[in-house]
């Protein structure tokens, strides 16, 4: 494969400390692997140390480099896409920030000036999800390209069920705008109603909230085992014990972890916020039930339970709708972008 151009990649990338991987973990690689060059930055664990390890990467790199991408959220983590794009508009170096904060349409509003520097004077801002660019479009922003999120489908075995339980999956990093305690709100109805429910919850502590589930869980005494962060291999097989997928977050984007689900045979229930109902469409390849209510949820995993045969269609659908985000698609438009 002939070489490609360089680029300097800008995100958290906490792998290396056992943190979940990052945008910036999978997708530099992936690029290597087409013929990029890629430097990024920065795997600091002090967050201090690893703002100052970016600017330093930017200064060093900007002669050498023809791009710059920026992993972008919506919380602290903004500020170093504010600042890195920055000293990239001094150095002249075009710049893309890719959109992966679910609550970034907030920031548009509420850092206004910032937000139209770093994301009007980009070369273009990639949306990984529709809602994500119809958002910044109504908020002025024309500068996007839509590149969704891929996954590798080869690693993700479909697995058919012939009979639908309560037994449900959450999978996530435990932090309140995710909703965590809304799943043991779930299990508890469930468990009021007499059914033989279960929940797995696997993802890694973030402020105390998962803290907060165990106290919930043991004053209830509620069926549910916490795992706590699990390498991607180790939840993907853990799936294959249960029967449903719920995801009860407020704020959302295009959670890969939801993907995921759906090209594993998991029939996803899903809050319908942010971009999952570009994602997920409601009764023919997931259900999609309002924030903030465990009676809706608990009402849709009945209806599974009682309907196998509306599950099986909703996940066959599902697996369809991701074969269409696999990489070897996806990778074409990053080319595209990119260039040579």
């Amino acid at each position: 494969m002939r070489p490609r151009k360089s680029l300097l990649y800008i995100g958290n990338k906490l792998a290396v400390h056992g943190k979940p991987p990052a945008a910036i973990d999978s997708l530099s690689v992936k690029l290597q692997a087409e013929g990029y060059t890629v430097i990024s930055g920065s795997s600091k664990k002090n967050k201090l140390f690893r703002m100052l390890d970016m600017v330093l990467k930017t200064i060093k790199y900007r002669n050498s480099v023809k791009l710059v991408l920026i992993d972008t959220y919506s919380t602290q983590n903004y500020y170093y896409a504010v600042i890195v794009a920055m000293l990239c508009r001094l150095f002249k170096l075009p710049y893309i920030p890719i959109l992966h904060g679910g609550n970034l349409p907030s920031r548009l509003k509420n850092s206004k000036g910032l937000s139209n520097q770093l994301f009007g004077k980009a070369f273009t801002n990639v949306a990984p999800s529709k809602y994500m660019m119809q958002q910044f479009k109504e908020a002025g922003i024309h500068n996007i390209t839509y590149i969704p999120n891929a996954i590798e489908i080869e690693n993700y075995s479909f697995k058919h069920r012939e009979t639908i339980t309560p037994k449900l999956l959450w999978v996530r990093s435990f932090s309140e705008i995710y909703h965590p305690l809304l799943a043991l709100e779930i299990v508890e109805i469930l468990k009021q109603r007499k059914m033989d429910v279960s929940l797995c919850m696997v993802g890694p502590d973030k402020d105390g909230s998962l803290e907060q589930c165990k106290k919930v869980t043991k004053e209830s005494n509620l069926p549910i085992r916490f795992t706590g962060m699990l390498q991607k291999e180790a939840w993907i097989a853990l799936s294959k014990e249960f029967d449903i997928f719920i995801n009860t977050t407020n704020f959302d984007n295009m959670p890969v972890s939801v993907m995921e689900a759906m090209a594993l045979g998991l029939p996803v229930i899903s809050t319908n916020v942010g971009g999952l109902p570009f994602l997920i469409e409601n009764e023919v390849d997931g259900i999609l039930v309002p924030p903030n209510n465990p009676e809706a949820f608990v009402n849709a995993i009945d209806d599974l339970c009682a309907n196998p045969i509306k599950a099986q269609d909703i996940t066959k659908n599902a697996r369809i709708k991701m074969e269409e985000f696999d990489w070897q698609k996806i990778k074409h438009s990053w080319i595209k972008l990119l260039g040579d």
